[in-house]
């Protein structure tokens, strides 16, 4: 039976996780905000706040797994089963996260006119690697999605927080994981790490007006598909074997 405020959730938590994570990347990298140049320390912690606020919203709305994010999904699938998630929640944080780029598109609508560089207007929609070596950018993808569901797992396990995690907390760790990842592994790949994060906004370039936009890298774009969904099974056959 689906749960259709977890799907709400996912879709909802997306959206803001985008709006605040793409969000952070324009005001960075556009030309006239009053946030330009303001560096990769800036943009780890405006996602790792993007991460937490969209969890958040997405728990306040009675999705208690809030993944946002497909890898998750699919390996909360292969350590607990409930396969539905794989069809009702995948394709919401698709959703959620399109919706999101497109705010992002409006919220800096003047900017993208005054912005020449193609390569940057890109940059705050999907990830492309600083160095273009696709096997090795996948393997970044691998690595880094590995240690967001590895950690994470431990981080709820009964183990580490016997009585559980305090309300209200798991957001903020989490968040505070991702902000360690960006900082320690994105600076390959951007570290997309989450299919939907970076396909949906894919999509929402290709499709959207975009002043002076250039291409929406296509042929990169299986590398923050796969490089995801591999990690996590990776860490979900690590968390069975290990009985984490």
């Amino acid at each position: 039976m689906v749960n259709w405020s977890a799907v709400i959730g996912e879709f909802v938590g997306t959206f803001v996780l985008i709006v605040l994570g793409n969000g952070v990347v324009a005001g960075a990298l556009l030309n006239k905000s009053k946030a330009q140049n303001a560096g990769w320390i800036s943009i780890t912690t405006g996602w790792a706040v993007a991460v937490f606020a969209g969890v958040a919203v997405s728990a306040a709305l009675g999705d208690a797994d809030g993944h946002l994010n497909p890898a998750f999904t699919l390996a909360s699938v292969m350590m607990t089963g409930n396969p539905i998630r794989l069809i009702t929640y995948i394709p919401a944080q698709l959703l959620g996260a399109f919706c999101g780029a497109v705010a992002v598109w409006l919220q800096y609508k003047p900017h993208w006119e005054l912005t020449e560089d193609a390569d940057a207007k890109f940059a705050c929609f999907a990830t492309a690697p600083a160095v273009y070596r696709p096997m090795w950018n996948f393997f970044s993808e691998v690595l880094g999605t590995f240690v967001l569901v590895l950690v994470a797992t431990a981080l709820f396990s009964k183990r580490v927080s016997p009585a559980g995690v305090a309300a209200g907390l798991g957001p903020m760790l989490v968040g505070a994981l991702v902000w360690g990842i960006g900082l320690s592994l994105g600076g390959t790949t951007g570290y997309a790490i989450n299919p939907a994060r970076d396909f949906g906004p894919r999509i929402a370039h290709s499709v959207l007006p975009i002043a002076g936009k250039g291409g929406s890298g296509w042929r990169y774009a299986w590398v923050p598909i796969f490089g995801p969904l591999a990690g996590a099974a990776l860490a979900a056959a690590a968390v069975r074997v290990l009985s984490m």
